[in-house]
């Protein structure tokens, strides 16, 4: 497998709407899920969606143990999801910090809903759904946006509360002490 170049904020793939994928347990959709898995661990990632190293399938992953990037967090279990549907179970929503690989070196206040279901497929063509709720639902529904070509920014409802992490995180500043 392979670490592949992120794609940033600016680059139209990440505004388009991604095709499903109708193929599963091929070898090129395991290539691209090893390459998505060894680029997110490369860059310390909660989550990566297709799009975001160039090719325009609905696929995410997402999974979060111990990382430097959200260190305050709960454990996400390592998920491979294609071709997702987000439900929601109730309307209540959350604000909460979010960055993205796309997005490198910003992070923004953004509301999500606080408790979902989601359902798709894994890469064999197993069915997959869960209800969720905290970080875990604020990271599928972050990574699934991408599918639909929206990046967490057009989210910010108040764009006060988006700016770079050393001066959110420095003393004084939105996120420090």
């Amino acid at each position: 497998m392979a670490v592949r170049g992120v794609l940033k904020m600016g680059n139209p793939l990440l505004l388009q709407v991604a095709e499903p994928v109708t193929e599963f347990n091929s070898a090129e959709l395991d290539r691209l899920i090893g390459d998505m898995f060894d680029t997110m661990a490369a860059e310390a990632g909660a989550g990566l969606a297709a799009p975001q190293i160039g090719v325009s399938r609905r696929v995410v992953i997402f999974g979060v143990e111990k990382n430097p990037r959200y260190p305050e967090v709960e454990e996400v279990p390592s998920t491979v999801l294609i071709n997702p549907v987000i439900t929601l179970i109730d309307s209540e929503q959350e604000e909460g910090w979010e960055g993205c690989l796309s997005v490198p070196g910003l992070r923004g206040r953004v509301a999500r809903y606080a408790r979902v279901r989601y359902t798709g497929y894994d890469q064999r063509g197993d069915r997959v759904e869960r209800e969720v709720s905290g970080f875990h639902a604020r990271v599928v529904q972050h990574e699934c946006d991408h599918l639909d070509g929206i990046l967490y920014p057009r989210r910010i409802r108040d764009l006060r509360l988006f700016g770079f992490e050393e001066d959110l995180d420095a003393p004084g500043g939105l996120r420090g002490d």
